[in-house]
């Protein structure tokens, strides 16, 4: 596993504009190899678009990418992907009338080249992705299934699963437990954790305090474009960060929103 506290990627005086709008104002950022790190801010707040340049969906209008102590620049998620980088999204892309396997090695499938094709293993498909998924301990009938009939939980595993099949360095998850059932929450914040132990890092978009609480190692806050707040888990509490998303410091009164919860 690769040694905790080393910055894996860092981003130095990020800017990004839309014509006239300002999304993020010299944002300053970074992610340690093995860590996993919860990112918090209103709607609005610049999370999604910081973490769109991260993985190369966008390109900074100021500031550099520093990866494993080096300036990159991705002019795409596939530059991205080249340095190990993943983006998991909300709605998981995956393909649902195609089987798990299908899913997992889409557009990267083993076989055989042939000129400009290539003829897929399947067989061998077959076997690597039950070897991947056993290695995450992710638990299908069978990877021949199509993802349709799976339920969310276990769309959002292929989905972590597919995005690790390649030596993936750094995961990022948009919301990864917004769209599941409540008994599915937790095998997908555990699976969260097992690649922490497999040496990778993950960053982790969420609104649900009890996700952060319960996976991350460290959380930091955006507010309107900005960084605004950062600590290590064990340093802060469920109150403060959740002032940090409304823009306050040093908040530690119950709120309305957990005597409901």
């Amino acid at each position: 596993m690769a040694e905790t506290g080393t910055a894996l990627l860092e981003a130095r005086g990020i800017a990004k504009y839309f014509g006239a709008i300002t999304a993020l104002d010299d944002v300053n950022f970074h992610v340690d190899h093995g860590e996993v790190l919860g990112v918090v801010g209103d709607n609005g707040a610049g999370k999604s678009t910081l973490m769109k340049i991260l993985s190369g969906l966008y390109q900074p209008s100021k500031g550099e990418l520093i990866f494993d102590g080096r300036p990159v620049h991705f002019s795409s998620p596939k530059d991205a992907r080249g340095k190990g980088i993943e983006m998991v999204y909300q709605d998981f892309a995956l393909a649902g009338n195609m089987p798990i396997y299908e899913n997992i090695y889409m557009g990267r499938e083993p076989g055989r080249r042939l000129g400009p094709l290539t003829i897929i293993d399947h067989k061998k498909a077959r076997e690597m992705a039950q070897s991947h998924l056993d290695n995450l301990h992710i638990h299908v009938k069978s990877v021949s299934q199509n993802t349709e009939d799976l339920s969310g939980g276990q769309r959002q595993a292929v989905a972590i699963a597919r995005a690790t099949a390649f030596d993936a360095q750094l995961v990022i998850m948009d919301e990864p437990t917004a769209a599941l059932a409540i008994k599915e929450v937790g095998k997908v914040l555990d699976l969260i954790k097992r690649l922490k132990d497999h040496g990778v890092a993950v960053i982790v978009i969420s609104h649900r305090m009890d996700d952060i609480f319960y996976c991350c190692d460290r959380v930091m806050a955006l507010y309107q474009g900005a960084n605004f707040a950062e600590s290590q888990l064990k340093d802060t509490s469920r109150n403060e960060v959740i002032g940090w998303i409304m823009g306050t410091k040093g908040h530690t009164e119950s709120l309305a929103h957990d005597r409901l919860n």
